[in-house]
């Protein structure tokens, strides 16, 4: 199947950025591509829904952002099932860690939802309307979620620079 006229274009000229937004809303980075992989198939099946002038980046984002929230409910309710030895947990960051990695540990500390609004309001640098959008929620949703989500990652980034610096 050839791709729409205009999807490989578009994929061409923003999969970087929405690759980045994947990565930064999904608790795992391997886990990023498939989402994108997944919301770019969506996006071609459904790419002669959009108007011609319709910019068709938010769409592919919300895509991103409904998968990834999928995925964490799944793995949440996957937690209670029993499993015959615990899971791989990745070892600790090493005190060398730079602040970007800092940053995105700190980010998969936060429930999906948080993490969601919180890439789209300051790594997407999306207005709150448009995250409220891209959501599906109102503004006020959007406003209480980022602030819940900036005190847990200040919480989290103080234990996390004191315990740099100590080492």
């Amino acid at each position: 199947m050839n791709p729409p006229e205009g999807f490989a274009e578009f994929v061409a000229a923003r999969g970087t950025s929405l690759l980045r937004t994947a990565y930064l809303a999904c608790d795992f980075p391997d886990e990023a591509e498939d989402v994108l992989q997944s919301a770019l198939e969506r996006a071609c099946r459904n790419w002669h829904r959009l108007r011609a002038d319709a910019a068709p980046e938010p769409y592919v984002r919300k895509i991103i952002i409904n998968l990834a929230i999928s995925r964490a409910r799944r793995r949440a309710i996957l937690r209670f099932i029993p499993t015959h030895s615990p899971p791989d947990r990745p070892a600790p960051a090493a005190s060398d860690v730079e602040l970007r990695q800092v940053l995105v540990d700190g980010l998969r500390t936060l429930p999906p939802r948080q993490r969601a609004v919180v890439v789209l309001r300051y790594w997407e640098d999306l207005t709150e309307s448009q995250t409220a959008q891209i959501l599906g929620c109102s503004v006020g949703t959007v406003k209480s979620q980022a602030s819940k989500a900036l005190v847990r990652l200040r919480a989290w980034l103080g234990e996390e620079v004191t315990g740099l610096v100590g080492s």
